[in-house]
């Protein structure tokens, strides 16, 4: 039977703030000796966790002691980059006086952020291939979603709202708090963006973000960041590929380098994948099996796609699409491999943050966003009903019915995985469909 807490985090909605957005309440309910709240922040350009371990400090430490209390673990390990200097000075002052928190510098590379990097970096823990974190004893857990753990906890408060930089080639580089349901048009004007035409929207990290099809579709609670960039930019134009032409361009292309392994932050943590073998496959037909399983292995942390490959091939695409084509015909992952090594020369591998930002030019973007804490209104909502890991959230209200922010309006189907959903704005409910609930308030005002 779930605890109080796990309770309240449930009933509030939380998912992770930082990555596909698991229910926060299924992560939590477990027993583990360390809990690690992964500050790296290490994809570019975004500045939302960088600023919240400053203005919301207080919040994210109640939030890791909330946690670690629930899951016995015996330590709380905060892991920050150096260059945060701000930051980590008040979070090493904030826990000098208690003996389960600390504080773990990370180095400034790329991608410090995956969560067993993260892990190994602070804990030397292994997470074994195709294993979580929790296999080895640990929880790893985002800034927002520990802020959002504590005002669950304290103050009965569900998640309406989500922290995004809006960056890249806007007029305003900025980082604000916004409801849930609005959408990425609303969102770019907030930077002063009036017209998006000539131009694409990455969501999420220039390394791992997908492209927004469609500015009208609405921001999600795990939403960090829309990067607004040119369509002739190299970011832009590679997301815009076709599977069919990333296969022929890879046939003809891909020498057999191997450098999208040799710098595989998987495969140096000694994960059995090696990208230059699945693209081998791709471009000799050589389908089998044992390797393109290995596609199982990979993060997706797109560091063969945008730094390694001299040719500007793009191995994370194609790991995504052949375990995508495994998955649809039952093939399972790997077995793990014993013993799992650390590759001897990681360390001297590991690829700084200013270098991939120069590689995938975006130094000229590689500005403050400065967290603006304003209040924004606005005439309509679209609360997607899916938000999360697992099922849609089923609908518990009608159209016509009045509701209030933070009210439950979309609740977990029965024995499913998922996480409820909950009005961003005060108003109406105007239309429910397969996939969101809309609601209108008053008119738009700031």
């Amino acid at each position: 039977m779930a605890s109080n807490v796990i309770e309240k985090i449930k009933n509030a909605g939380i998912v992770g703030a930082g990555g596909a957005g698991f229910p926060s309440h299924v992560k939590y309910n477990v027993e583990a000796e360390v809990v690690v709240v992964n500050g790296a922040e290490c994809e570019p350009l975004i500045r939302v966790d960088q600023q919240l371990m400053i203005i919301a400090i207080d919040k994210l430490i109640r939030g890791l002691t909330i946690i670690v209390e629930e899951t016995g673990a015996k330590e709380g390990i905060i892991a920050i980059k150096g260059k945060h200097k701000e930051a980590v000075e008040l979070l090493q002052e904030a826990v000098a006086d208690n003996e389960k928190l600390s504080v773990f510098i990370l180095d400034d590379f790329y991608p410090a952020g995956d969560e067993q990097v993260t892990l190994y970096e602070a804990t030397g823990r292994e997470v074994p291939q195709g294993g979580l974190p929790i296999h080895v004893g640990a929880v790893v857990t985002n800034v927002e979603t520990l802020i959002n753990v504590a005002a669950a906890v304290d103050e009965g408060k569900p998640v309406t709202e989500t922290y995004i930089t809006v960056t890249g080639h806007v007029p305003h580089p900025v980082t604000v708090k916004v409801p849930v349901g609005i959408s990425v048009r609303e969102a770019l004007a907030l930077a002063g963006v009036t017209d998006a035409k000539g131009y694409g929207v990455i969501d999420g990290g220039p390394m791992m973000g997908g492209l927004v099809q469609d500015l009208d579709e609405p921001v999600k609670k795990a939403a960090k960041a829309y990067i607004v960039l040119p369509e002739s930019h190299y970011l832009i134009r590679m997301r815009r590929k076709s599977m069919r032409a990333i296969s022929k361009t890879t046939q003809s292309a891909c020498i057999q380098c191997r450098y999208c392994t040799d710098l595989c932050p998987r495969y140096l943590l000694g994960h059995e994948i090696e990208p230059h073998r699945i693209m081998r496959a791709l471009k000799y037909g050589e389908a089998a099996e044992d390797v393109l399983r290995m596609a199982f292995a990979c993060c997706e942390c797109g560091m063969c796609e945008q730094y390694s490959c001299p040719a500007h091939l793009m191995p994370r695409t194609v790991n995504a699409q052949v375990k995508r084509q495994l998955m649809a015909q039952g093939i399972k992952p790997l077995d793990k491999p014993d013993p799992q090594r650390v590759h001897p020369h990681r360390k001297d591998r590991r690829v700084p943050s200013s270098r991939i930002v120069r590689r995938i030019d975006l130094a000229r973007y590689d500005v403050a966003a400065p967290l603006i804490e304003e209040e924004y209104h606005f005439d309509t909502v679209k609360i997607p009903l899916k938000q999360h890991v697992g099922a849609p959230s089923k609908p518990i209200v009608q159209v016509g019915d009045s509701v209030k922010r933070g009210d439950m309006i979309g609740e977990i189907p029965a024995d499913a995985l998922g996480a409820p959903v909950h009005a961003s704005i005060d108003g109406t409910v105007t239309e429910i469909t397969d996939s969101v609930i809309v609601i209108k308030a008053g008119g738009a005002r700031r």
